[in-house]
């Protein structure tokens, strides 16, 4: 089927045809024939379902295409662990590989998802008690980031970023250095998740330009 036809029967889907009419269904599943609908609705909607169609298409082939890609690499680290005796790096392990040149990689990473116990209430206790006891002692910088780190955004989770944040102070008082441990004990790793990144660059020595999938970030 040539693009034409297949765009003709995609926006030909907006409209249903029953006992010799035309309608269209609009939000509330009401037929409305099509010769009251408002000729810019009715635009609206063949321009919108054309493209939604070759999204759908395009998510496919992204979806197959990182399907391959992990069987390819995945062929590749089986080699390597036939070669030596030994996995690399685990199923877990960050991985990159580049090509010949030097002008080509790809970077396979591997993120966890951190939770936190109920340990980060006694860690906000003891900081508290840190922040009231130092008073004036204790810059407003550090109040800020305890702030952001335990405030709470709209899906009630806490700013993990600035919790890290708070790991990387070095401070001395033992209240601080025991709320931190129990920062550390509250983590919780409750999954992962996978990325592979491409990149190139026109020289061994040129800077790396990410190979752009994203669709919001496609030049």
């Amino acid at each position: 089927m040539s693009y034409a036809k297949a765009d003709e029967a995609v926006i030909n889907k907006g409209v249903q045809e029953i006992n010799g009419v035309s309608y269209m269904v609009d939000a509330k599943g009401s037929l409305t024939p099509l010769e009251v609908v408002n000729p810019k609705h009715k635009l609206e909607d063949e321009t919108v379902r054309k493209v939604t169609h070759y999204a759908r298409q395009l998510s496919s082939q992204i979806a197959r295409f990182k399907g391959h890609t992990f069987t390819d690499l995945g062929e590749f680290d089986a080699l390597l662990e036939q070669e030596y005796g030994a996995s690399r790096g685990g199923k877990r392990g960050n991985r990159t590989y580049q090509s010949f040149d030097g002008c080509l990689k790809v970077s396979v990473q591997v993120a966890d998802f951190v939770d936190f116990g109920p340990e980060l209430q006694v860690a906000k206790t003891l900081i508290d008690e840190c922040l009231n006891e130092w008073a004036a002692d204790s810059g407003p910088e550090i109040r800020a980031v305890v702030t952001r780190a335990f405030n709470t955004d709209k899906a009630g989770q806490i700013n993990r970023s600035e919790i890290f944040m708070l790991l990387r102070l070095n401070i001395e008082d033992p209240r601080w250095k025991k709320a931190m441990d129990a920062i550390r004990d509250a983590m919780r790793v409750t999954g992962s998740k996978t990325y592979i990144r491409f990149y190139e660059r026109d020289t061994p020595d040129g800077a790396w330009r990410a190979i752009t999938i994203d669709l919001a970030r496609a030049e």
